[in-house]
């Protein structure tokens, strides 16, 4: 392996964003198996119908419904997280290249005022960028969380509906 500090840095950023991805998959996989565990269970469900109560089985179908939104929602967020940890990765890579190229530049033989001159400029580029990427992360997460927010709002508006719908067709008790 090289002895360049940036592109240790660099290798351990890529081999620590790998881990957390693959991470992410496994919470999410064994997430969505256990979720499917808890949907199966809800569909095998008979419950006799009483008088005053709702038909269980379209109420126990409004929950199904409601799992299945809830589950594709951790997915959309989840994957979500996941694009702001591969950008974040591709970001600190970036970043780590310019450190090594920026260093190589101020060794040079220059004058003191040429170097303060670079360092300015240097310096400037680097909190635009920085201001860029975070301005880009923070839109990448209010876009998967929107998503999943809008998801979920368009459910719960659905099954208020639904609620609203079981309750008139209850047969007096």
């Amino acid at each position: 392996m090289s002895d360049d500090p940036a592109k240790k840095m660099q290798n351990a950023t890529v081999q620590a964003a790998e881990q957390a991805s693959q991470m992410g998959r496994n919470v999410m996989d064994a997430g969505m198996a256990k979720m499917a565990e808890f949907t199966r269970m809800f569909s095998d469900m008979k419950v006799p119908a009483m008088p005053g109560m709702p038909d269980m089985d379209s109420f126990l179908s409004l929950h199904r419904k409601n799992l299945e939104v809830l589950t594709a929602a951790n997915k959309v967020a989840l994957e979500g997280a996941q694009t702001v940890a591969r950008r974040h990765m591709e970001i600190m890579q970036q970043t780590m290249q310019e450190v090594s190229e920026t260093m190589r530049e101020l060794v040079s033989p220059d004058s003191p005022q040429i170097k303060a001159a670079k360092q300015t400029e240097i310096m400037k580029a680097s909190y635009e960028r920085a201001v860029a990427h975070v301005k880009e992360l923070a839109d990448l997460i209010q876009r998967s969380n929107g998503e999943a927010l809008n998801m979920l709002h368009v459910r719960f508006t659905e099954a208020m509906d639904e609620v609203k719908q079981l309750a008139q067709k209850t047969p007096p008790g």
